[in-house]
């Protein structure tokens, strides 16, 4: 039976359809009739208005990482589209499925340069998984159907579909919405070649250092239960990249720390001194290997991926694994030997004593007057006990954070890995709350970032998440003024900035808060922002000048990690 709908209608129902209950957006000219059409849908949608479009797709990719959904983005034509791009170039490189639907001109205005057009299509395609421009409603259901597949299947990503003015008020008889289940010539996941793994297998089982390197691969694959049994049969020390962070709890027995510039000190330096590397989920980005020519090059190198771009992209695999590694991993962990590495690993845990004594100790527990960050996460750890979703913004809070933070369930880390994109905090932390409702979120931001999106402060007055917001200020852009300190002969350029009183700026937007700089206040003042029924905003000021230790400078070896 058909019935006849418009195509902004028929928006909506594929968005109900797919199971979406919440949409981050922003109206205006061009998708004016999807907001009209969405006043009747207010008891199966529920819209929130950001307070900038960069805000709305940052607080769907919050949704996408907390939930395990897609997330959906709503913005209209020329700069509500082109707000998007930050956001799309950030979920493009952290593989966050989320779709964005943006109103477009008239379809008999395209091209004229009419008021608030632009080319978002040419514009955005280096940045999504697929894009795709609708002038005839009819196209509707199948596209957006197309688009949700597309968006979470595989390795996920963005995807965005640009809707023409008239195509959302024309009337079509609709015959109702089918999901997508196939494309042709769109494989989302490799075809599995055993004998692959049955070579990957063998090199496994021959070594006698063995290193197992995790990302995000494994939250997104759904496999953590089916990676905590390949470690666990193998006895093999495991290091997270920051993406993978809560893949696996921190307290486990076989997670020997971070990888990275700001990574752990063991993982680094052994990664050159294994002698089979196995890479599951992650994709040898540059702040993981360093200098690529110095990289692991005593090892062989087993590569787990979905996506096979991926493979011999940086790092020479030796034994490919392509596939979704929640098929993978069980087909791997059947034909490897049950073992115990335990002297191997403990080479690591020998290398993170030094670690502790060199960076650790001081940073956690500080002889003198100025807060560190390092202290204020450790307090936080407590009052938490690992079970909070931490969202952070990107400097030096972000990589202390990352370092510290404890974590003892999956989906609980949401940063910005690849882009590095300032001002993702805030937002992605209203996302990931609406995404999590039930969990504490605690955005951890500088003062620097939080200073790029702080209009979504409005978001949170308006519709009540109940994020906390704990600002690390040191008075400077710190990640910047760490490496002029290094690099640069201490010549501090532009790194100095003036802030606003964000305890007041909080409450402009009726939210409550707090600011301290002693010691003595720290716990009191963490635990009364945990407690708060309520969006909260703390403001701890720490050392202007603290570094983040260890450090891999670039153009040197991860073996050259630096502990001072």
């Amino acid at each position: 039976m058909t019935t006849q709908i418009s195509g902004s209608k028929a928006v909506l129902e594929a968005l109900i359809h797919e199971g979406v209950d919440t949409v981050f957006g922003y109206p205006g000219g061009a998708i004016m009739p999807i907001y009209d059409a969405l006043y009747d849908y207010n008891d199966q949608l529920r819209h929130i208005l950001v307070r900038h479009e960069q805000g709305g797709i940052h607080a769907a990719q919050g949704y996408a990482r907390t939930s395990g959904r897609v997330g959906v983005a709503f913005a209209t034509s020329g700069p509500g589209a082109t707000n998007l791009v930050t956001g799309l170039a950030d979920a493009m490189i952290d593989s966050n499925p989320i779709v964005c639907i943006t109103g477009q001109v008239f379809a008999s205005l395209l091209g004229t340069d009419a008021f608030q057009e632009t080319d978002v299509v040419n514009i955005t395609t280096p940045v999504t998984k697929w894009n795709y421009q609708v002038t005839d409603a009819t196209e509707i259901p199948s596209v957006l159907a197309k688009a949700f597949y597309i968006a979470r299947t595989g390795r996920p990503g963005p995807v965005l579909i640009d809707i023409t003015k008239n195509a959302q008020m024309q009337l079509f008889d609709y015959e109702g919405y089918t999901s997508c289940d196939h494309i042709r010539s769109y494989r989302p996941a490799p075809i599995v070649r055993k004998e692959y793994i049955e070579e990957a297998a063998k090199a496994i089982n021959a070594a006698e250092k063995p290193f197992v390197l995790f990302g995000q691969g494994i939250i997104l694959g759904k496999a953590e239960e089916e990676f905590k049994a390949f470690i666990e049969k193998a006895g093999i020390p495991s290091a997270s990249t920051v993406m993978g962070l809560s893949a696996l709890e921190t307290n486990h027995p076989l997670h020997v720390g971070m990888l990275g510039m700001h990574g752990n000190y063991a993982p680094n330096v052994m990664t050159n001194a294994c002698d089979v590397l196995i890479a599951i989920g992650m994709r040898f980005d540059d702040r993981v290997t360093g200098r690529l020519d110095k990289y692991a090059k005593q090892a062989k190198v087993v590569h787990l991926d979905i996506d096979p771009a991926e493979i011999d992209k940086n790092v020479k695999a030796h034994y490919p694994v392509w596939g979704d590694c929640k098929e993978t991993l069980p087909l791997l962990t059947s034909l490897i030997d049950k073992k115990d590495h335990s002297a191997w690993l403990q080479q690591f845990r020998d290398l993170e004593k030094e670690e502790i004594k060199e960076v650790i100790h001081d940073e956690l527990n500080p002889t003198s007057d100025i807060l560190t960050m390092g202290e204020v996460i450790k307090t936080l750890n407590e009052l938490t006990g690992g079970d909070a979703v931490i969202v952070t913004d990107v400097g030096q809070h972000q990589m202390v954070t990352c370092r510290y933070a404890k974590f003892n369930q999956s989906k609980s880390n949401v940063t910005s890995g690849g882009l590095g994109t300032m001002g993702f905090g805030l937002p992605a932390a209203i996302g990931a709350w609406y995404g999590a409702p039930e969990r504490d979120v605690v955005a951890i931001i500088g003062d620097g970032g939080i200073q790029m999106t702080i209009q979504e402060l409005g978001t949170i007055m308006q519709f009540g998440a109940k994020v906390k917001i704990l600002i690390l200020n040191n008075e400077f852009l710190g990640m910047v003024r760490q490496w002029q300190q290094l690099f640069h002969d201490k010549r501090y350029s532009f790194v100095n900035i003036t802030s606003p009183d964000f305890v007041a700026v909080a409450k402009g937007y009726y939210i409550d808060g707090n600011k301290i700089s002693e010691r003595k206040d720290l716990k009191d003042a963490l635990k009364a922002m945990l407690d708060h029924d309520g969006s909260y905003l703390l403001e701890v000021m720490v050392g202007k000048e603290n570094n983040v230790f260890p450090m891999v400078a670039q153009g040197t070896s991860v073996s050259e990690i630096r502990l001072k």
